[in-house]
């Protein structure tokens, strides 16, 4: 169990899945940069994230839903749940969590996972038990449906527990150039992933404005 003073963002399992670097950048040197993709989807979770209620085909959608899991250790906000009706009990509903994205389905898991985290804390918040949920992606217009079996449940508790290593130990790992993954990160120009030596980027820019003042 963690204390509310030692939570972090259900979205950093996304960054520490993508790119450990990426997330110690973020999550622990407090660095951030806008570029055409962040600003596209923040746009995109505009009114997802505008606590909006609506009802639907016997369907409540909430949106910007907050969440919190004291058994991860993580905080944030759903873009948005559905309660489905339950079959069984027509008198309790069941949470569907629904994450938007901006491009397309990906290789990896790291949407599931961060999607399947936000499952977590509305089964604790809420002592419920959720089975599924979905992705919406912007690129292809579709909802690609997520299953919260056994594997990925692993995986997203050892991505919380990976995530909590890194930020507690305080330690950006050094970069490793992906051209794939690099070239479309926002933080390109501060971690310089060339730079296979280098380490902390607050370190890295105190050494050259040493430099230039000597």
């Amino acid at each position: 169990m963690y204390s509310d003073e030692n939570l972090l963002m259900i979205s950093a399992l996304q960054h520490i899945l993508f790119c450990e670097r990426q997330c110690a950048l973020i999550h622990v040197e407090q660095l951030w940069i806008e570029n055409l993709f962040t600003v596209r989807g923040e746009v995109m979770h505009e009114k997802a994230h505008s606590g909006e209620v609506e009802y639907r085909d016997g369907i409540r959608i909430e949106r910007g839903v907050p969440l919190r899991s004291l058994h991860l250790g993580l905080v944030g906000q759903a873009d948005i749940v559905e309660f489905h009706k339950n079959p069984n009990n027509i008198n309790k509903f069941i949470p569907f969590p629904v994450e938007y994205k901006l491009g397309k389905p990906k290789s990896n898991r790291c949407d599931e996972v961060q999607l399947c985290a936000q499952a977590i804390c509305l089964e604790e918040m809420m002592n419920v038990s959720i089975s599924k949920g979905a992705l919406f992606y912007g690129k292809v217009k579709k909802r690609h449906n997520v299953e919260f079996d056994s594997e990925l449940r692993r995986i997203t508790i050892n991505a919380a527990l990976h995530l909590h290593k890194i930020v507690d130990n305080g330690v950006t790992p050094k970069p490793v150039y992906d051209k794939n993954k690099c070239d479309n990160c926002s933080l390109k120009e501060l971690c310089l992933p060339k730079h296979s030596t280098q380490t902390s980027v607050h370190s890295f820019m105190e050494k050259i404005i040493n430099e230039e003042t000597t």
